[in-house]
């Protein structure tokens, strides 16, 4: 089963991440805005990857003292989307 979310992040450059669940795996992390390169990489590294553990292994990351991250708000988007599902 896929199920499509749409995330809008607080207090970061990027304006949305969009992300897929497909049978309990995590698929095309795409983020509007913020840097590019680094947030495409990320993509790449949790394709296919446990929803739960990205979110836990990113949690708490911080940029540049803001108290959160692209990474950060991620794993809060992946933390709302399984509370949903549930």
């Amino acid at each position: 089963m896929t199920k499509a979310y749409s995330y809008t992040p607080q207090g970061v450059c990027s304006k949305q991440i969009d992300f897929e669940i497909v049978d309990e795996k995590l698929h095309n992390v795409q983020f509007q805005g913020g840097c590019d390169g680094n947030l495409k990489a990320i993509g790449k590294l949790v394709e296919g990857a446990d929803p739960q553990q990205v979110a836990t292994l990113l949690a708490g990351n911080d940029c540049r003292g803001r108290g959160t991250s692209c990474a950060d708000q991620l794993a809060k988007g992946l933390q709302e989307a399984l509370a949903q599902a549930e």
